[in-house]
């Protein structure tokens, strides 16, 4: 925040505040429309869309704007220019509309979002999402697409990706290595469904199936995947390692974070890319962790002295995140600095494939994440290639055309794709850009 805020102060005395544009009017969406009203200087909300407009205009009224309706990027751009809040249901026209800095992407969908993304970005508009779903299956296509507009495509900060990236260039800046970006979970179950969760989604207004999707582990491989993008880490495993200190009871006395780290030692290489992780059942959460390692003993003697402890990894953490309370300076960062908060640093690392939650029969429907069809683990972008495996992002809405047993990957082979979405044209565009991430059939000369 620091530097930011003074920054945004300027705007604000020189009567040029950051105009955003908002995608998903949402529990997280209109959270975000109510930190930027009621607690951001330099910036204002110009325009929300949602597909069902009434929430677009309850998000606004409820902090006494006076919001208009209207459909159409002329429309929009017409009541921008007015100076009037714009509601609306065309995402897309807002998307392009003049009068917009920035368009924030909020609402966890896939091939809708990626429609967004693409024409904010034709329209020369800085893009901050938290949309680690569509992030995570192509979003290395869209940072190319971003950098070739001229415009500034990024994760928030926030949410847990963007902490840690916050916390692995903290810890860069220091001479210090990253060797491991991890999460910090509090339940990992990946049977758990849209029924399970109803009553905590229910108690805090959320989804079921996105709160389904925080505990069967699709979330936080989504997360980590884009970490790994963002870093070049890859994944120890398949699903990655994950230890678990709560022995499967999410109201078991959480250990300290320091005390579990050492479960990772025997997989990390100080000359290595590093890895990206979580660990289940550990304090601070839910917060972040980056370990490290520094090959100067004068250096090492200092990291002791303040408390990090001999090595030869050193545990920096961040205790919490706090979502839409910061997504306000990453949208000042991408507008004002030139400064992405975390994207893909070039090929795909790591996706995140679909896995069978139950016995998968022909004629099914994957119909969601966290739903009762699949969840997601997170895989190494090049045995995602070499397997034809099936991305999570790509998985849904897909028919199962053959048996697949429970605890099973599923292939491109196990499903019918349907026609004509913009999520499987980016996912093939990146494949072409990237042939490193090819299949290996499609490498080798014939």
């Amino acid at each position: 925040m620091i530097i930011v805020d003074t920054a945004l102060a300027r705007r604000e005395a020189a009567g040029r505040p950051i105009r955003v544009g908002i995608v998903g009017a949402g529990f997280q969406g209109a959270a975000i429309i109510r930190q930027i009203v009621t607690a951001t200087p330099g910036m204002r909300v110009a325009a929300v869309a949602n597909r069902h407009g009434d929430k677009a205009m309850e998000a606004l009224s409820i902090l006494g704007l006076d919001p208009v309706f209207c459909t159409g990027r002329g429309a929009i751009e017409a009541a921008i220019a007015r100076g009037q809040p714009v509601a609306t249901e065309d995402a897309v026209g807002l998307a392009g509309a003049d009068g917009i800095d920035v368009v924030v992407e909020v609402t966890g969908s896939i091939d809708y979002a990626a429609e967004v993304v693409l024409a904010a970005i034709a329209a020369g508009k800085h893009v901050v999402q938290m949309n680690a779903e569509l992030d995570g299956t192509v979003g290395p296509i869209l940072k190319q697409r971003a950098d070739a507009a001229g415009v500034i495509y990024s994760f928030s900060d926030g949410d847990q990706p963007g902490v840690q990236m916050n916390l692995f260039r903290f810890v860069q800046g220091l001479g210090v290595k990253p060797v491991l970006c991890g999460n910090i979970k509090g339940l990992h179950d990946p049977y758990r469904n849209p029924t399970t969760q109803r009553p905590f989604a229910e108690k805090w207004g959320q989804k079921p199936a996105m709160v389904a999707s925080f505990a069967d582990g699709t979330k936080i491989s989504f997360e980590q995947a884009i970490v790994a993008n963002g870093t070049g880490f890859k994944v120890a495993r398949r699903g990655m390692i994950g230890p678990d200190f709560s022995g499967g009871d999410p109201t078991a006395p959480l250990r300290p974070l320091e005390e579990t780290v050492s479960a990772f030692a025997e997989h990390l290489d100080a000359g290595g890319p590093g890895i990206v992780d979580y660990v289940v059942g550990a304090r601070p959460g839910p917060g972040v962790f980056v370990l490290g390692t520094h090959d100067d003993p004068r250096q090492q003697h200092f990291l002791n002295l303040y408390k990090l402890g001999t090595g030869p990894y050193y545990c920096f953490h961040t205790p919490y995140h706090l979502c839409h309370f910061e997504v306000p300076i990453s949208i000042a960062r991408a507008a004002l600095f030139g400064d992405a908060v975390l994207a893909p640093r070039g090929a795909p690392e790591v996706g995140v494939i679909a896995v069978a939650k139950t016995d998968l029969k022909p004629g099914d429907t994957i119909s969601d994440f966290g739903g009762y069809e699949a969840y997601g683990v997170a895989e190494n972008a090049e045995v995602i290639a070499r397997d034809r495996l099936l991305p999570m992002g790509i998985a849904l809405g897909c028919r199962i055309t053959r048996p697949v047993a429970k605890d099973s990957v599923l292939r491109f082979a196990d499903v019918a794709i349907p026609p004509g979405r913009t999520i499987d044209a980016l996912y093939a565009e990146q494949e072409a850009r990237f042939p490193l991430a090819m299949p290996i059939r499609e490498k080798v000369p014939t």
